[in-house]
This record gives C-alpha cells, structure tokens and sequence, in this order.
C-alpha cells in the first residue's frame, strides 16, 4: 500500500470515529445537563478523560517533555476547543434541543475551510470542495430543521427565548474553528495522544473552576443517568473523539476536518428517531441523502492535492 493509500484508509477510520461518536455524543450531552449541572458535567468528564488519555500515552512509551512553548499550544487549543466550545454547547443545550444544536454545530464547516486558507499550512478550497459543503449544509438543514420547527412552535417561550443559547452555541463553534486551525498549524514535538490528554485536562480544569465558582457544586446529583452519560462522554467522545480528531487535524485538509459537522446532526436525528421514538421525515430521509453525497465530494480529493495538503511545513 502505497503512503496516499495509508494516509486515506487512516483519515477515512478517523473520519468515521469522528462521525459516529461525536453524532451521538448530542443525545448523551442533552441527558447529562437536564440532571448534573452542565459545567461540572463537562469538567469532570474532560478532566476525566484527559489523565486516562495521558496514562494511555504513557503506557505506550511517551516520554515527551512538556516545554513553556508547548504548555503555551496546549492551552490556547484546550481553551478553544474544550473550555470555550464545549463549555458554551454544554450551558446552552440546557434550552436548545439535540438536533438544534447539532445543526448549529455545522457551522465551523464554514469557518474551518476559511480560515484554512491562511497560515503555514494554507489550503485552497477547490470548486468541488465548496459544491460538497453547500450540498451538505443543505442536507443537513432537511435534516434538523424539521424537527427544530417543531421544537419552536411547541415549546414554552418560543423560539426567541432561545435566542441567547443559540448564540452563544455560534460563538463556541467560532472558537472551535479558529483553534482547529491553530492546531493545524502549530509545531508541536508532542505526540497526538499527550497532546489532546493535556488539552482537555486545561479545558476541563477550566470548567471546574467556573462551575466551583458559579456555586454548581450545591447542585450536584449522584444521578444514574447522568453518570452514564458523562462516562460514555469521557471515555468515547473524549478520549477516542478528540484523538480521532487531532489525527484529522494535522494530517487532512481543513474541508475533511471540517465535514463532520455535516454528518453528526443526521446521526443525532437518527437517534433521536430511534430512542426517544422520534419521526423521521421524508424531507430527513432526503436531506440524509444530499448530506452524504456532499460529504462525498469533501473528503474524496484528487489524489495530488491530497498529498500536497498532507505535507508538513
């Protein structure tokens, strides 16, 4: 198997990690906050998850010194990505709906690409690339806004009582776009797995302190569910999630980093279908198709430009 082929077998299970866990990830969130508070539930899940990820690391032989200029990287992308990102999706699903926040979670698919085309490793998106991310931002809207309609028109205080939520879930996801390109651009001598266990344990440690000084220890609950879902939080959409994802970020184009954000609102409507009894609609099945078939154009790249894009500076 020649290095293109590796390369694309490695991104495409990435990918799918990226796609399946995080798709899911909607649904376990949206049960944790509705029974732990939402800070403490994110922090102790990150904080969690990062020192079994850097034990991991170290069972495999990391030996990797941490340098100011690398605790320096780890905080600027652990403050983007976890604190800031998550820890605006976590307080704000508390009233945005899974599925309203999963399309909202779409929208680095824009930012990423567009940011991508500055900086060391800069990448141009293609006429083929900017088709597949229109056809999945129009796929994923027949996805959810159906179901988002209807949250809107049935639940108390409208669509306007959301209105403080839904930006500041945008406001997460602009962080989380300019810290992906951060990361994909940053030289960095750590190794993926210590990188991502020290990001999250900066952004989790952040939550905690936020959520201590908010007083949301007072509300802590030994609630089953709630710990189930923060367990299947830190182990699956932490510890695998964000290794997946760094992988994607410093080996792939920005577009392939970028395309998850297309595919995790399907799947969260899909299990909303499935679990909470949830319909699924025709204008969803269709919607699912167009999805797919724009995720399609994103990640398949001409071969050439793929290897140029994999290059390190």
């Amino acid at each position: 198997m020649n290095i293109s082929a590796q390369h694309r077998g490695r991104m495409l299970l990435c990918l799918a990690i990226v796609y399946l866990v995080w798709g899911s990830s909607y649904l376990a969130t949206s049960i944790g906050v509705h029974v732990l508070p939402p800070l403490l539930f994110g922090g102790v899940r990150f904080v969690l998850s990062g020192l079994m990820l850097y034990g991991i690391a170290r069972a495999l032989g990391s030996r990797a010194r941490v340098t100011a200029s690398e605790w320096r990287h780890v905080f600027i992308v652990g403050l983007g990505t976890v604190f800031i990102s998550n820890g605006c999706n976590t307080w704000a699903m508390q009233w945005v709906a899974s599925n309203q926040a999963a399309l909202l979670n779409a929208s680095p698919a824009f930012w990423i690409p567009l940011f991508g085309m500055f900086g060391a490793r800069a990448h141009a998106v293609s006429r083929r690339v900017a088709l597949g991310l229109l056809a999945g931002f129009a796929g994923t809207a027949l996805v959810v806004l159906p179901r988002a309609a209807a949250h809107a028109v049935g639940g108390a205080g409208g669509a306007g009582g959301e209105l403080t939520p839904t930006l500041v879930i945008l406001f997460g996801c602009l962080a989380w776009s300019l810290a992906t390109i951060y990361l994909r651009n940053v030289r960095s001598q750590l190794d993926i797995l210590t990188f991502t266990a020290l990001q999250m344990l900066c952004g989790g440690i952040m939550m905690l302190l936020l959520g201590f000084w908010r007083g949301d220890a007072a509300l802590w609950s030994w609630s089953g569910p709630g710990l189930l879902a923060m367990a299947y939080m830190a182990i699956f959409s932490s510890c695998l999630g964000y290794t997946a994802y760094a992988w994607l970020t410093k080996h792939s184009t920005p577009s392939h980093v970028a395309s998850y954000a297309f595919v995790n609102p399907a799947i969260a409507t899909v299990l909303g279908w499935w679990v909470l009894n949830e319909q699924l609609s025709t204008p969803q099945v269709f919607g699912m198709t167009i999805l797919l078939v724009g995720v399609m154009l994103v990640i398949w790249p001409d071969s050439a430009r793929l290897d140029d894009a994999l290059k390190t500076p």
